[in-house]
C-alpha cells in the first residue's frame, strides 16, 4: 500500500447514483431542441424534455470540457461573466463514470448511460477479451453500431434546423463523435476566438440554427497543472471573456446555453494505489478498465467475488466497492439496456476524496503524471453547470 494512504475496509453510505431523472447533462439538447419548436419534446425513452425553455428562432449551445459547477463556484473570481449568470443558473448531474466519453454519449443522445451504451473510458469489448478507449476509440467497433440511438444534432437536422458542431478538425468523423454526437456537419475551427467567430456566423445566418460549440482546453490545463493552479484560472478568464463576446454577440432570436460534462479532482502521487505494484489488488482482475478515479475491473472467470471481497477490504474506507449487479441496481449507470451489462466491469470501484487507483502496467506515462483526475461520484466531479440565456425576441 502507498504511503500515506488509510487502510480500507468495506460499510459506509452506500453510492450516491446521480439523479438521472431529476434533469441532468442528458436533458439539456432535448429542452433546447424543444424551445426551437422541433417535433415532440420526448426522446427515445419517452421522457419529456427536462425544462420548458422560452422559444427561439435558433440556439447555440456550448459545452466546456471539466467545468464542474462546484469548482466554477469556488474560483468564481476569475469569471465575472459566469459568474452573474448563477442566478438563473442550474446545478445538474454529468453521469457516472464523471467523463468525457460516458457524459458525451449522455449529452448527444439525451440517454442515461446504460440505455447509451458508453459507460466508460476504458471498457471491455464483449466477446473480444480487450479493451476499447472511448475517447480515443483505437481499433475500436463501428461507432454506429456501438451506439446506435438517434442523438439530438441528427433529430433537429431531421427537423429541417441547419445543425451545425465546431470543434477541433480531428474531431471530425472521430470515433466517439460519430457515436455521440453525429448529425448535421462540422466545421473545424482551432483558437476559441475562431471558435466564437464561426458561431456567430452561422448563428446571424437567416435559417433556423443550432450551433454546438466544444472548448476542450481548461480540462486539459487541469488535468496538466491542477484544477486548483493558477493556469486554470487563468484558462478560466480566457473562457469567460470568450462566453461574454459571444452572448453579446448573437442575434437577438438566438439564445445561448453553456454546459459541461464533468468536473476535476487534484489528486495527490502519495494517494494513487498502482497495481503493477500490489499482486494483492491484481490478483483475479483480467482487465483493469475504466480510468484512476472510476475503475472498472473485468475479473478472471470465477475471481470476482474473491476480487470484490479483497479491494472492499483494501480500499472500502476511501472508496465505493460495488459487484455489477449492485451498481447497477444502485442506479450508477441509470436505466441499463441489456446489450451493455458485459461493457460493464464485473466490480466497479468509484473513489472518494482525492484518491485514485492506476496501473503503470497499462497506463501510458502521460496520464500516470496527471494532476488533475476524475470520473467518479463526488460533489466536485459529478455536477456541472447549465447556464440559459434565453433569446431577447423571437
Amino acid at each position: 500500500m502507498t504511503a500515506g494512504m488509510p487502510a480500507g475496509g468495506p460499510g459506509g453510505a452506500p453510492a450516491p447514483a446521480p439523479a438521472y431523472g431529476e434533469g441532468g447533462l442528458g436533458d439539456v439538447l432535448p429542452s433546447v431542441v424543444s424551445a426551437l419548436g422541433v417535433g415532440e419534446p420526448a426522446g427515445d425513452e419517452g421522457l419529456p424534455a427536462r425544462w420548458v425553455l422560452p422559444p427561439a428562432r435558433s440556439a447555440v449551445v456550448v459545452l466546456v470540457d471539466g467545468l464542474g459547477y462546484d469548482l466554477l463556484r469556488r474560483r468564481g473570481g476569475h469569471a465575472p461573466w459566469l459568474r452573474g449568470q448563477f442566478g438563473a443558473g442550474r446545478r445538474i448531474a454529468s453521469g457516472f463514470p464523471s467523463t468525457t466519453p460516458v457524459s458525451m454519449g449522455s449529452f448527444g443522445t439525451g440517454l442515461s448511460p446504460g440505455s447509451h451504451g458508453l459507460v466508460g473510458f476504458e471498457v471491455l469489448v464483449p466477446g473480444e477479451d480487450r479493451l476499447l478507449n472511448e475517447l480515443s476509440w483505437e481499433d475500436g467497433p463501428v461507432p454506429e453500431r456501438w451506439q446506435p440511438r438517434r442523438t439530438w444534432f441528427e433529430r433537429a437536422a431531421g427537423a429541417g434546423l441547419d445543425v451545425v458542431r465546431i470543434g477541433p478538425g480531428f474531431f471530425d468523423g472521430s470515433g466517439l463523435t460519430r457515436a455521440a454526437l453525429r448529425g448535421g456537419r462540422f466545421v473545424a475551427a482551432q483558437s476559441l476566438d475562431a471558435r466564437v467567430d464561426a458561431t456567430l456566423a452561422h448563428a446571424r445566418t437567416k435559417q433556423r440554427t443550432l450551433t454546438y460549440l466544444y472548448w476542450g482546453e481548461l480540462d486539459k490545463v487541469g488535468h496538466v497543472h491542477g484544477c486548483q493552479s493558477w493556469q486554470w484560472g487563468d484558462e478560466l478568464e480566457t473562457i469567460d471573456r470568450a462566453l461574454a463576446r459571444l452572448a453579446q454577440g448573437l442575434p437577438d432570436d438566438c439564445s445561448l446555453t453553456i454546459t459541461a460534462d464533468h468536473g476535476m479532482v487534484d489528486v495527490p502521487m502519495a494517494n494513487r494505489l498502482d497495481l503493477a505494484h500490489d499482486t494483492e489488488l491484481a490478483a483475479g482482475v483480467r482487465h483493469s478498465g475504466g480510468e484512476p478515479r472510476a475503475p472498472q475491473l473485468y475479473c478472471e472467470p470465477g475471481a470476482t467475488d474473491d476480487v470484490l471481497a479483497t479491494w472492499q477490504a483494501r480500499i472500502g474506507s476511501f472508496a465505493w466497492v460495488l459487484s455489477r449487479e449492485q451498481a447497477v441496481a444502485e442506479g450508477l449507470f441509470g436505466a441499463v439496456h441489456d446489450e451493455h451489462l458485459a461493457r460493464i466491469g464485473d466490480v466497479v470501484v468509484a473513489m472518494r476524496d482525492d484518491h485514485a487507483v492506476v496501473d503503470s502496467r497499462h497506463h501510458r506515462p502521460e496520464l500516470l503524471a496527471l494532476i488533475g483526475l476524475h470520473g467518479s461520484l463526488t460533489d466536485d466531479e459529478v455536477p456541472v453547470p447549465m447556464f440559459h440565456v434565453a433569446a431577447r425576441s423571437t
